[in-house]
């Protein structure tokens, strides 16, 4: 019969994630941001008469083709930091759930009970594996509903920032309770409008004459724009931020709770940062390395 011990004390840090975030991956993730945030935004720095604003029209096409490769050259490098087979486990179970999740409210006010989830997610399992939860989960939200156009990989970028954000929010080891749950609603409502704005801003540069009067004005001064833009939001699309911000908080804060002591129960049980070695049975290990689980093989 086999068994099995975790670490050398017998229990899981309660920190323990299954994606640790190192020098490549940190580099990988400001690059995909960087090159995000140019690809949604040099339009509003471009001249009018411009070559480059000539070709705007070209803008979504091309995002569409650079953007997914640079996700998946940040999920690679990630994966290459130690996401097992238990992270990508729940890396599906999640995304499959939050996929699920978004149809409920498609069209409805903004009522998007994913938020809420991947707030949560990301606040236990941790900036990497939060910018990869969003991406994975958009992406599938995408191919389930239909959504699948230019502006997708717009939206994994913009769900992998909301998710990522989560888990770097302060005290994650010690922070408990009520006040972590009000942190994290306030989070979700700041970061829901953040996630509509960028969304936003991409369709509104990209797609000319969205609204008259208030569309964007290629050529002109960054200021003017973003007035135009300002207007566009109150007018368009303000109520479906809302009521995507206020469902975060009122799931966060009445839910939350269970939620978020499921997930660091599954996470301890994982022990995604455990390495697995075989002895033979009845004899022993020397110098073995913390958080390693020993399996005796052998007739007994």
């Amino acid at each position: 019969m086999a068994h099995g011990r975790a670490g050398t004390g017998g229990a899981v840090s309660s920190g323990a994630r299954p994606i640790r975030l190192g020098p490549r991956s940190v580099a990988a993730l400001l690059l995909v941001s960087v090159i995000g945030l140019i690809a949604i935004g040099w339009p509003l720095l471009a001249d009018g008469d411009a070559a480059v604003t000539t070709h705007a029209a070209d803008a979504p096409w091309l995002f569409a083709a650079l953007l997914p490769l640079l996700i998946g050259v940040v999920v690679a490098t990630i994966a290459d930091c130690g996401m097992d087979a238990k992270a990508v486990a729940m890396l599906g179970v999640l995304a499959a759930v939050g996929a699920a999740l978004r149809p409920l409210g498609a069209g409805t006010a903004g009522i998007e009970p994913m938020f809420f989830l991947m707030v949560l997610s990301g606040r236990v399992l941790g900036p990497g594996f939060g910018f990869v939860l969003g991406s994975v989960t958009m992406f599938a939200s995408a191919l389930l509903t239909g959504g699948v156009g230019p502006w997708m990989p717009v939206q994994m970028l913009a769900m992998g920032w909301f998710t990522m954000g989560a888990g770097l929010l302060p005290g994650p080891e010690r922070l408990r309770g009520r006040g972590e749950l009000l942190m994290l609603a306030a989070y979700g409502f700041v970061a829901a409008f953040a996630y509509g704005t960028v969304t936003n801003l991409y369709g509104w540069v990209t797609v000319g004459g969205l609204a008259h009067g208030v569309s964007f004005q290629p050529g002109q001064p960054v200021d003017e724009n973003l007035v135009r833009f300002l207007a566009y939001v109150l007018a368009t699309s303000l109520g479906w931020d809302l009521g995507r911000a206020v469902l975060t908080v009122v799931l966060t804060l009445t839910v939350g709770g269970t939620l978020l002591r499921a997930l660091r129960r599954a996470t301890r049980r994982a022990n995604f940062e455990a390495q697995v070695t075989f002895e033979p049975s009845g004899g022993s290990l020397h110098g073995e390395a913390p958080h390693t689980t020993k399996v005796p093989y052998g007739p007994e």
